[in-house]
């Protein structure tokens, strides 16, 4: 083990006063910390860098602030700081990208069945009845007036695409390193560990599925994050870096 190197140990600190500063802050700027979909009348673009550092709960934050301490520095040591905080962000948007594209996919399906006419005034008036807590009585239009309204308000945040990233980097970079967690008794080496733990996001991205019990994961995001970084290591492996 390395000891916490400066830019994870700045991460975790920026994270930990997000999470608990925000908790003071009036409703409508807490969606500053959150990312809406940009069909959303709640997005705004500096979301796209905000909800990296905000989490939904406390747990959300442990998880995501262990999987920065652990595997973190030796990828810090190992690139220097300049690097390894370009690929934290790298991952981060890269999650973001691919979370917002499946986003966009289900908006699609979502109004596939839609005239012009009802997608307006669903998009015009439904989503503005919902946050009043109200519905259209009609039940196939206020199921559709929900359906639509959840697709495109229902906001991500946290950093765990940037902490798959991480992962990834240091499956890659130290794949046979042993490891364990908490509720498995024996180690496994760290390509397995990583690569197994994003074999079932990708699984939960279809299925819902979770081992946390959690139906809300953005499993997406963390298989964009993964993704990303796997692809930017590929990328450094061949042209090498300037950074």
């Amino acid at each position: 083990m390395l000891r916490i190197t400066d830019v994870v140990k700045n991460l975790i600190i920026i994270n930990v006063i997000v999470f608990f500063g925000t908790s003071f802050l009036p409703l409508e700027l807490q969606d500053w910390f959150k990312l809406y979909s940009p069909l959303s009348e709640h997005f705004q673009p500096v979301q796209i860098v905000t909800s990296m550092f905000s989490h939904a709960d406390l747990m959300h934050l442990f998880f995501n602030m262990i999987v920065l301490y652990f595997f973190g520095p030796p990828l810090e040591a190992l690139w220097g700081a300049k690097r390894f905080l370009f690929f934290y962000f790298i991952a981060g948007f890269g999650a973001w990208a691919l979370h917002l594209g499946v986003n966009y996919i289900e908006y699609l399906y979502a109004i596939k069945d839609m005239t012009p006419e009802m997608l307006e005034l669903l998009t015009q008036k439904g989503a503005s009845a919902i946050e009043r807590g109200k519905n259209y009585v009609d039940p196939v239009l206020g199921s559709l007036n929900w359906s639509l309204y959840q697709t495109i308000n229902t906001p991500v945040l946290g950093a765990s695409g940037a902490t798959s990233g991480v992962m990834v980097g240091f499956a890659l970079n130290y794949p046979d390193q042993k490891m364990g967690l908490f509720f498995i008794p024996v180690q496994i080496a760290a390509k397995h560990l990583i690569f197994g733990l994003l074999a079932l996001d990708f699984i939960g991205g279809f299925t819902g599925f979770s081992l946390l019990g959690r139906s809300n994961i953005a499993h997406f995001a963390h298989i964009g994050g993964a993704v990303f970084g796997f692809l930017l290591i590929l990328y450094w492996r061949k042209f090498g870096s300037r950074l």
